[in-house]
């Protein structure tokens, strides 16, 4: 048998890391993401959430995040415990802080603190190339558009206010489909073709920070294979550098993950006399591969990631 080239094993690594818990029995996700529990109170329960999840079901999804609740529910609460209700939403290829409340009033609550933007939410992410200036805050409009062309389908863009024309600066006319988006960043670390990034949503538009950092800041996320082009759907064209450092030809680059991670939730007090409540997730293992690949620096208390994600059926 011939062993596996240095290529292979590469992607090999990807697929388990990021595939091995879509195609399990929902008791083994169950118990995955018991496992991965950050916060559990009378109130609410906080799990980090795998990638390559959904958090709702709809055609094509064989396994997602709400299906498995009442089996979650009963592994921490016994057989007749009541199932955990979703108190927000993460993307699909999003990992990290995911709030679960016991109660619907709870969750209400929970929810209502989200639309009112008194959740801080900070994300970390892997870009490709890095943004200049090194911090700063991205406040430009975001719209649902259709792209034409050989793939039709819709996209998040953005929808600025002023453009250049002939020179001048123009105000266009708002449309009444784009919606305020603001993102504050900062480089936590960088090499010069890629970046380590702090982000703070301010609102919460659909995929407001992949478009931001895209289309905004020309530093897509890594593996971002939708917003990496605005033309088409396809695997992102990464610079020779990084798949040097990665150890991918660009012909594999389809089997690199998003690397967007939601680092840390901070939810103010939900009944008088307590605390506001930090809740921190470590980022997935290939998350923390792939900054020492490329050479970023990682904070010091996130040196090994997540193991549970990456051991569903434990080590």
């Amino acid at each position: 048998m011939v062993p596996p080239s240095p290529v292979q094993r590469r992607v090999r690594e990807l697929v388990r890391f990021t595939q091995q818990l879509q195609r399990v029995h929902p008791n083994v996700l169950a118990k995955a993401l018991s496992r991965g529990i950050v916060h559990q109170d009378k109130n609410l329960v906080v799990i980090n959430k795998p990638y390559g999840l959904p958090v709702h079901g709809g055609p094509g999804v064989q396994l997602c995040i709400s299906e498995v609740l009442p089996i979650l529910a009963k592994m921490l609460r016994g057989h007749k415990a009541e199932p955990l209700h979703l108190c927000h939403r993460l993307d699909k290829e999003t990992t990290g802080v995911m709030v679960l409340a016991w109660e619907k009033e709870v969750a209400h609550q929970v929810q209502e603190l989200f639309r009112t933007r008194q959740v801080t939410k900070k994300y970390w992410a892997i870009t490709v190339r890095v943004p200049v200036p090194a911090a700063g805050v991205v406040d430009i409009p975001i719209i649902e558009k259709e792209v034409q062309g050989q793939q039709q389908h819709h996209k998040m863009t953005l929808s600025p206010s002023y453009r250049m024309d002939n020179g001048k600066m123009v105000r266009v006319r708002p449309s009444r489909n784009a919606h305020l988006a603001v993102t504050q960043y900062r480089v936590l670390s960088s090499t010069l073709s890629s970046a380590l990034l702090e982000l703070q949503p301010i609102t919460g538009i659909k995929h407001q920070l992949r478009v931001h950092l895209s289309f905004g800041l020309d530093c897509p996320v890594l593996g971002d294979h939708k917003y990496s082009d605005w033309n088409r759907l396809a695997p992102q064209k990464l610079p020779v550098g990084i798949l040097k450092k990665l150890g991918l030809p660009q012909s594999k680059a389809r089997h690199v993950p998003l690397h967007l991670h939601a680092r840390q939730l901070t939810l103010p007090a939900l009944q008088s006399g307590k605390e506001e409540l930090s809740l921190v997730c470590k980022p997935p293992l290939y998350f923390v591969r792939s900054l020492r690949h490329l050479g970023l620096g990682i904070p010091s208390q996130d040196q090994n990631g997540d193991e549970d994600a990456a051991h569903p059926g434990g080590r």
